[in-house]
């Protein structure tokens, strides 16, 4: 099977990192300028006691509050953005392989990397028994694939070399890249949500300006209300950025994987495997699971059927199908 689009491929996924990098910022400004808004009706109040808007007071709210915001925005922005890869470390549990603990994988990495003229990546292994691995990183110094000790454990070479040849073409495509700054956004999102929900809390419970139990109600009703509007919108983001990571890219993934490898089965029968035993016990994190080659099931319910809808990965059956083709 011949892998093509690889330029189309990376340009596609830096134009989309582009978008998120231009959209993201505008997006903060619609939530500070609404919860501005809300709590300058929240706050204010008429000769009869209703709440009326002033928009006066919402600008110099939003204007003061802008230093405030893009300042934790940024600095949260440059930790993660320069320090994903020991994030992503300490959410999988993962560390550095050494050549003398496994020279086998090291050497499947060294021939694919050097039949597709790419340099070597970092190798971590997650001490699991469960099948799965990913590759993460924003650039050369930075790009790594990692492993389970369950897959090495259960994978015959030509199946390995199928596996990390999906992983070394999703550095290749720069899928990561694009993985990488979806996580660091959502990432800010929940900051910014969770500072909402503190600041509401303070201001409706402990630092009203009426000492009337009816109007400490009402202030956390609307409170409330205030969280369930900027959660809604936070979460249409989160769903903006998955549609932004298209499913294709799994599938350009294993056509690459199985080219390095010179085997579209031994993918597919890796893959099968994979599929009976996928996750890692200890990462429950929705974000950093999409780095995975099988994507594990963290939900259920509802909640399973809407993130099985917006999934990053296509079903794992139609990629074995899609391979046993060749």
């Amino acid at each position: 099977m011949k892998y093509v689009g690889i330029q189309t491929q990376q340009s596609s996924n830096n134009i989309k990192s582009m978008l998120l990098l231009i959209c993201f910022p505008g997006l903060i400004l619609v939530l500070v300028y609404a919860f501005a808004a809300i709590m300058s009706y929240v706050s204010n109040t008429d000769y009869y006691g209703n709440n009326v808007y002033d928009p006066a007071m919402a600008n110099d709210m939003f204007l003061s509050a802008l230093p405030w915001v893009f300042g934790g925005v940024g600095i949260w922005f440059c930790i993660a953005y320069f320090s994903n890869t020991a994030i992503i470390r300490s959410a999988t549990g993962a560390r550095t392989l050494e050549r003398r603990e496994n020279p086998r994988v090291y050497n499947i990495v060294e021939n694919l990397c050097m039949s597709c003229g790419m340099n070597m990546p970092k190798i971590n292994v997650i001490d699991d028994p469960m099948l799965n691995a990913f590759a993460s990183g924003i650039d050369e110094k930075s790009y790594t694939v990692t492993v389970t000790t369950g897959i090495c454990n259960c994978l015959n070479d030509e199946e390995l070399a199928g596996v990390i040849g999906h992983e070394l073409t999703h550095i290749r495509n720069r899928d990561t890249r694009l993985l990488i700054i979806s996580i660091v956004f959502v990432g800010i999102m929940s900051f910014v949500l969770n500072m909402a929900v503190r600041m509401l809390s303070n201001t409706f419970f402990f630092g009203g300006r009426s000492r009337d139990s009816k109007d400490n109600k009402g202030g956390a009703i609307i409170g409330m209300l205030v969280v369930v509007v900027l959660a809604a919108l936070g979460y249409f983001f989160t769903m903006l950025t998955r549609f932004a990571i298209s499913r294709k890219r799994e599938y350009m993934a294993d056509a690459g994987g199985a080219e390095l490898c010179g085997n579209p089965l031994a993918l597919a029968s890796a893959l099968r495997k994979i599929s009976g035993h996928p996750g890692l016990g200890n990462v429950e994190r929705e974000d950093v699971s999409q780095l995975f080659i099988c994507k594990p099931k963290l939900a259920s319910g509802f909640t399973s059927m809407m993130s099985s809808l917006f999934s990053t990965h296509p079903d794992i059956e139609k990629r074995i199908a899609y391979l046993e083709q060749f």
